[in-house]
């Protein structure tokens, strides 16, 4: 791009894109100083615009009152307010209330905003291609793109801004009716062809925006790709006829399309910057696109009040909005997910459905929605079984002839701390810490079953009598000392990751010496010219690490264990066979899922029919590898039937770990939708893990169906009793969180120095003095 015009204050302003971001962008800078040359460009008519309504928060509003008052009294006059959600499925509507919704059209805002923008002296050159941002950047301190979605200002300099688009599997239309809906609207249709949905809102007395949704190939088998958008409309009507009261559908430039997610790597380069959808993405489902570009509009332009010179005003505007921008880009991306498969979720009862869509995004909460709706929230509860006053991670689940008291899980945690793999102290205190603590059942680490098969020379075993003997001392504490506590053995081979540092001292780095073979899979390294190459097991090779897991099952039954878990997951030795990155064999047990699913599978029934019938089996797999060409969702399925055909009682859905090259989608339950959609594809039982960490996300998480079970690890090391104070915190004291009777003087959180002073009892005003 031409080098910009260096300007400590901008005066000279270019915006690029007529939408609500960029007008309102303009507005707010001319605003603020009005000697100021601003020129937008929009190459639509003033009075075209796509879509039919706008939902604001009032959170944004608050920001535009303090902004601009003008534009925000005038939108105060314009807004259609509600604050319930219907949701019809399968002929039952369930309403609820609580929500809080502001719209108006899109079109009356945009006439908002241009007669904003005219009365403070803004150039508004409409009809009007923009000239390209390079050359704006040559003859103006400020070039704002706010240009969309398809923004040539981030195509023509890619280079600089970097950005990533990810398209959906649904296709949508917007269209709307005459007649204004009474809430906010989610209605399905099962139709012929496939799943359909309508998403529609109020946004003026006597209109409605609507939009109608479904998969790719849905929409071709209703033969939608072949209408136009007359025709699209009147199919939609006939569809939803009943949601309409059989008024009909009306399109504006409506066309359908499938969603693009837009991320970019940077937001700004020299003296240009993006902002709205030129620069993120967020799925219509959550009403947040005019939302984000208002928003970007009012953090610029204070930023650019409140800092010196514009290379650190809009460095400050990125890292101001970026972290807000993810987090709405992932709730979106759930629920974007939640809707693409649908499908998955009709089955649920009509209240469990209707509380797993709203709780889509996972911004709206189990505690959260009953501070909206207690009444709707209690019949989702009574349904799925909670006793009166009985949040739902303290319902009791029953796995074979173990019946867990609650559904909290301590995921495992390696401790790298025993002897020759002898359990030793702080094992007992670790993991009977964690059973006093209240959790519903406690995990060890993944306990190996050979010493070639540890990952470090810390890392536990099973292969002894005497590592036997000293896991029994742990069960025995957990068992006397937390009676309705069970405590669960992961059992597990490291494959190519073994023969490793302990954590703190270089995690997944080989042993400065002393290091033992490795096999696995394949002879794949983990990372070439730093871990070692491990050698190709051989028939008999897998018939002695069977035959080692089967030694360990013995040995875990004598323990006293309740539980046992087969590790297949983060790229050990099981996990290494199912993944088609490190599984290149081209034999019997390599090719195809099922070819890599034998082995596994073999390891599984052998412990299977060693294990105690009325004791169940678990299985952790990783459901993605976060790499191209690994496991994938799909994948996950599969595997997940096999081992449920084969007999697992639950699955426990992890991710990742099985290549270094991998790219997660960090975030709060990140991993969730993995186990989500196994267990209402398959509707076996799983374990959630993966970055939950509220007791509210866990209530959430079972009450809308998504898992059966909650497993928390980093929670579990900060508080040794999360389980007992997530039980106080909702003032439950029934017996599924039951103190130690030790314990119970601190079962109350303690008293704190007082920090309310006394309020005032009068109100003097003020008196002339004599």
């Amino acid at each position: 791009m031409t080098t910009p015009r260096p300007h400590r204050n901008p005066l000279r302003i270019a915006v690029i894109g007529g939408g609500p971001g960029g007008l309102y962008a303009a507005a707010l800078l001319k605003r603020l100083d009005p000697t100021r040359d601003i020129s937008l460009w929009e190459r639509n008519a003033p009075d075209d615009t796509f879509g039919f309504g706008v939902v604001l928060s009032d959170e944004t509003l608050g920001g535009i009152e303090h902004a601009d008052p003008t534009v925000h009294r005038t939108l105060q006059d314009e807004f259609i307010r509600w604050d319930t959600i219907d949701i019809v499925h399968r002929g039952h509507t369930l309403t609820s209330g609580g929500h809080g919704f502001a719209a108006l059209g899109r079109r009356r805002l945009l006439e908002i905003l241009h007669q904003r923008c005219t009365s403070l002296g803004v150039h508004l050159r409409f009809r009007t291609e923009a000239p390209p941002a390079a050359e704006l950047a040559a003859t103006h301190d400020l070039v704002i793109a706010a240009d969309g979605v398809h923004s040539p200002t981030r195509a023509a300099h890619a280079d600089a801004f970097g950005p990533r688009i990810t398209t959906h599997r649904c296709r949508y239309i917007w269209l709307a009716t005459d007649f204004a809906l009474d809430a906010f609207r989610f209605d399905i249709a099962e139709t012929e062809h496939g799943v359909m949905q309508l998403h529609g809102y109020p946004y003026a007395p006597h209109a409605s925006t609507v939009i109608v949704e479904m998969r790719e190939e849905v929409w071709r088998a209703a033969g939608l790709d072949e209408c136009d958008e007359q025709q699209s409309a009147e199919r939609c009507a006939k569809v939803f006829a009943d949601a309409l009261g059989g008024r009909p559908l009306r399109g504006n430039n409506s066309s359908w399309t499938a969603f693009r997610t837009v991320v970019n790597d940077h937001w700004s380069h020299a003296n240009t910057v993006l902002i709205g959808d030129a620069a993120h993405t967020a799925h219509f489902s959550i009403g947040s696109g005019t939302k984000l570009a208002v928003e970007d509009a009012l953090a610029l332009t204070a930023c650019i009040e409140e800092h010196p010179t514009l290379p650190e005003a809009l460095a400050a505007y990125e890292t101001e909005r970026r972290p807000v921008v993810e987090s709405t880009q992932r709730a979106a991306a759930a629920s974007l997910r939640w809707f693409e498969e649908l499908g998955t979720y009709l089955h649920q009862p009509p209240r469990q459905f209707a509380f797993n869509l709203l709780t889509r995004s996972r911004r709206v909460t189990h505690d959260n929605l009953r501070l909206r709706d207690p009444a709707f929230t209690d019949t989702v509860e009574q349904d799925f079984g909670c006793p009166p006053g009985t949040p739902p991670m303290f319902t009791p689940l029953r796995l074979r002839g173990l019946t867990l008291r609650n559904r909290v899980v301590v995921s495992p945690m390696d401790m790298y701390s025993a002897h020759d793999g002898i359990p030793g102290d702080l094992h007992l205190v670790h993991l009977g810490a964690r059973a006093l603590g209240g959790a519903g059942l406690v995990m060890t680490e993944m306990v190996c079953v050979s010493a070639e098969g540890r990952i470090t020379p810390g890392c536990t075993g099973l292969y002894t009598d005497e590592q036997a003997t000293a896991w029994q001392r742990v069960t025995d504490f957990v068992h006397t000392h937390s009676p309705g506590t069970a405590i669960g053995v992961q059992l597990g081979h490291s494959g190519r990751k073994g023969s490793t540092r302990l954590m703190w001292e270089g995690i997944d780095e080989p042993l400065p010496d002393g290091n033992w073979p490795l096999a696995a899979a394949s002879p794949l390294p983990y990372r070439p010219g730093v871990n070692q190459v491990p050698h190709q097991l051989d028939r008999t090779g897998l018939a002695d690490i069977r035959d080692q897991f089967a030694a360990a099952a013995h040995r875990a039954t004598r323990s006293g264990f309740d539980l046992l878990e087969l590790h297949c997951a983060h790229g050990y030795l099981l996990s290494g066979f199912l993944s088609p990155l490190t599984n290149h064999r081209t034999d019997h047990y390599g090719g195809t899922l099922t070819a890599r699913l034998r082995y596994p599978l073999e390891v599984f029934d052998t412990i299977r029919d060693i294990w105690p019938d009325d004791r169940p089996m678990t299985v952790r797999i990783s459901a993605t590898d976060w790499a191209p060409g690994g496991t994938t969702a799909d994948d996950a399925v599969e595997i997940a039937r096999a081992f449920t055909a084969h007999g697992a009682d639950a699955i426990d859905v992890s991710t990742g770990q099985v290549v270094p090259d991998e790219h997660p989608e960090y975030g709060r339950s990140y991993q969730t939708p993995y186990a989500d959609r196994i267990r209402n594809t398959l509707h076996t039982p799983v374990i959630a893990v993966g970055a939950i960490s509220s007791w509210d996300d866990v209530n959430s998480l079972l009450l809308a169906g998504r898992a059966d079970l909650c497993a928390l690890a980093r929670p579990h090391l900060y508080d040794p009793h999360w389980t007992l104070h997530a039980a106080a915190e909702q003032t439950y004291t029934g017996p599924a969180a039951p103190w130690p009777a030790p314990y119970r003087a601190g079962s109350r959180t303690p008293p704190t120095g007082r920090t309310d002073a006394p309020k005032p009892r009068l109100t003097l005003t003020d008196r002339q003095q004599p």
